[in-house]
């Protein structure tokens, strides 16, 4: 997995006009956290198509969306991809590590005590 801040900056491009589109799309708030692949390349040119697996979170949870991005003249052209059953990342996920201390900061501010519940190596 790559994390956000480690990301070539077109790859970043491409990723964040995924989140609007889906953002947009489903009414859901989420930001980019990485992407699952280690080895993802961003389109350059128009008509260049790239699919990313996006780590996405919100305050709550996590999540994995697989799109394709099509550059295009005016940006980028997004779709969501079916995610095969036996694809290596769950649909929904842990926060990435360097997620992890932030959320629970951020939720130790919010409230007096955090519970955190973990089952099958999740919490």
């Amino acid at each position: 997995m790559q994390l956000r801040d480690d990301l070539d900056p077109t790859v970043l491009a491409s990723a964040e006009a995924a989140v609007a589109w889906l953002n947009n799309d489903r009414g859901t708030n989420f930001h980019l956290s990485g992407l699952a692949d280690d080895d993802a390349a961003a389109p350059v040119r128009v008509g260049d198509m790239a699919e990313l697996g996006l780590v996405l979170c919100d305050d709550d949870i996590c999540a994995r969306e697989q799109v394709r991005v099509v550059k295009t003249e005016a940006g980028y052209d997004v779709s969501g991809v079916a995610m095969a059953d036996d694809d290596r990342i769950p649909a929904l996920l842990d926060p990435p590590v360097g997620i992890r201390a932030h959320w629970l900061d951020d939720q130790l501010a919010k409230f007096e005590f955090v519970l955190l519940l973990f089952y099958r190596g999740r919490w």
